[in-house]
């Protein structure tokens, strides 16, 4: 959520911000519900003052003996009007939190502005050694006739028929030597962020309530792009119906973790990552997606979560971004990493870079990871706090996340690059010690 008194101290600058993300600001509804909120401020502390006066006035008549029923009524009839004017200040507080709860958040003032993914910036790419770029600086092709992660993998137990027939489309079924190697990767990318890059590992809840995604910024938002159950039903007479999220990231766990407290300083950076599935309605997407594995309902991700100090933020999102390279560059899979322009983030980001994995069917590069710093915009949501050496006024935390990495993805990016001319797909060395040392995945 954005900060209300900057809205009040600063507008014009929020105003141009979000419209470097294609977002036009009300300023005139705005406007009209902070008259609104201070005329009924200067009201309330009116007739406080006046309850007071009256208060003093009251015992003096009364000690002169004289009479002071008049004072009196109009003394028992403030307490009333002050209800109303706090219901009234309640009502113009709601519609304003409600508002800005669909706003993004704003800009970095690094973020190159654009429209779309088409005015992202390049900030680097990696070749795996020895591997000669092509004139374009892109991997060089294949010698011989490429097959898409399709193609390579339903031979080796990527079975789309099965899935459909159990769950619809968008769902897969992985099967003998494609589970195992799934699974390796989660289990790798694990071990590497938590023995090399500090996370603490957790396992966290699949399913969780509204309030959890009001406070990341999923609600309201983003509802129709998840999934959903009713907790109770009609014959639950002792429990009330409660709609609960299946989350489209542990990022909402992970993130969500510092609700409603207040940190040591000491507990700051707080690195959390997680390996779970992940829930996401993917109805309206298409094109060269609706093949294979890029876009299903159900994946797998490794997040990587830090909450850290804000002036530390940013030291920590270009340290998550090298963490999310460090996967990549053990798997051998050439990627590039893109700083995206301000049209084309993320809700809750001020800042954040994609790394793109090269897919050779596609002739092409990938989102596989995204790492963004939404600095407190996610905190003042969540009352996410920390307090400076044990006293002082709380302050709130910055957050960050990035996926480290998305395990389907990077599935696809081992089949595409590793695949050999004989069906065969070659295993990365990093994988192997959990494929019990396989070093080639052959169709069975």
């Amino acid at each position: 959520m954005l900060d209300q008194n900057l809205l009040r101290r600063d507008l014009p600058s929020v105003v141009k911000a979000l419209s470097l993300r294609g977002l036009s600001f009300d300023t005139e509804r705005f406007n009209r519900l902070e008259s609104e909120r201070k005329a009924v401020q200067m009201e309330t502390e009116a007739l406080q003052a006046r309850r007071n006066a009256l208060a003093k006035q009251i015992g003096q008549l009364k000690s002169r003996g004289e009479d002071a029923s008049a004072v009196m009524a109009e003394s028992q009839a403030i307490p009333e009007q002050l209800k109303q004017l706090e219901s009234r200040l309640g009502a113009i507080q709601e519609e304003l939190s409600g508002w800005l709860l669909t706003i993004p958040n704003l800009p970095h003032e690094s973020v190159p502005e654009g429209k779309s993914e088409e005015d992202n910036v390049e900030v680097r790419r990696w070749l795996p050694p020895g591997m000669q770029a092509d004139a374009q600086g892109n991997p060089p092709a294949l010698a011989f006739e490429v097959r898409d992660h399709v193609a390579v993998g339903e031979p080796l137990g990527l079975d789309f028929e099965t899935a459909r027939k159990l769950s619809g489309s968008r769902f897969m079924m992985l099967r003998a030597g494609m589970a195992r190697l799934h699974r390796a990767l989660a289990q790798f990318m694990l071990d590497l962020h938590t023995t090399r890059h500090g996370y603490q590992e957790c396992y966290t809840p699949y399913i969780v309530n509204a309030s959890t995604l009001l406070g990341t910024g999923q609600l309201p938002k983003f509802k129709d792009d998840m999934f959903w159950v009713t907790k109770g039903g009609a014959d639950d007479a002792d429990e009330e119906r409660e709609d609960l999220y299946l989350i489209s990231t542990s990022e909402i766990t992970l993130t969500a973790s510092v609700r409603d407290a207040i940190l040591p300083v000491e507990a700051l950076p707080t690195r959390l990552t997680a390996h779970t599935p992940c829930f996401r309605s993917e109805a309206g997407s298409g094109g060269r997606d609706v093949r294979g594995m890029i876009r299903q309902h159900q994946f797998d991700k490794v997040e990587m979560v830090q909450i850290v100090h804000p002036e530390k933020s940013y030291e920590a999102l270009e340290e998550m971004v090298g963490h999310a390279e460090a996967v990549l560059q053990a798997l051998e899979l050439p990627y590039r990493v893109v700083l995206l322009c301000s049209g084309d983030m993320g809700f809750g980001a001020a800042k954040t870079y994609d790394l793109e994995v090269w897919l050779p069917a596609q002739n092409t590069w990938r989102e596989i990871s995204s790492v963004s710093n939404c600095e407190a915009f996610q905190a003042r949501r969540l009352q996410a706090r920390f307090r400076a050496g044990g006293k002082g006024k709380p302050e709130y935390v910055h957050t960050l996340n990035g996926s480290g990495l998305a395990v389907g993805r990077a599935l696809v990016a081992v089949l595409e690059n590793g695949q050999q001319e004989d069906g065969s797909v070659v295993i990365p060395a990093a994988l192997r010690p959990y494929m019990a040392g396989l070093e080639v995945l052959k169709p069975e």
